[in-house]
């Protein structure tokens, strides 16, 4: 189990020192802001939808390792998704690091994002690890308020 944790926070940490999609989209379609006063985490998302499908998403901002990798892996994972699947992997991520243990579902379903499943031991961090999501379904429902964690 060792060797597993290791692996999750060598993709956490590489994530965080490289984060990918790292940038502005121009012309977005869909743009979210979101904010956790707590750990001083700040994140934009930028969304460009074909239709239903999710063609395009980057983000900008800035915060603790946790959130920078997770806005990082998150969008690696619901480029070419469609709003429905993007939203499905919004769930089943929140239900990992934040459900009850025995609704967090099987994390090896989650590919990389499973990475994240030992958050839940921390509940301070889970907020971080949750607010690129949060952000992402208030841009799928083209929300305009600024996600909070408080």
């Amino acid at each position: 189990m060792s060797d597993l944790r290791d692996l999750y926070q060598q993709i956490i940490l590489d994530h965080n020192r490289s984060p990918r999609n790292f940038r502005e989209i121009e012309q977005p379609d869909r743009t979210a802001r979101g904010d956790n006063p707590l750990c001083g985490d700040r994140i934009t998302l930028y969304v460009k939808l074909d239709g239903d499908r999710v063609s395009d998403i980057a983000f900008q901002g800035s915060g603790c390792a946790i959130s920078q990798a997770s806005a990082s892996l998150m969008t690696t994972t619901v480029k070419g998704k469609t709003v429905n699947e993007a939203d499905e992997l919004f769930r089943r991520f929140h239900a990992m690091v934040a459900g009850p243990a025995q609704k967090a579902g099987k994390r090896e379903s989650l590919g990389k994002l499973a990475a994240f499943g030992g958050v839940r031991d921390f509940p301070a961090r889970v907020k971080c690890a949750n607010l690129p999501w949060h952000t992402l379904h208030a841009a799928l429902q083209a929300e305009a308020k600024t996600v909070t964690t408080e």
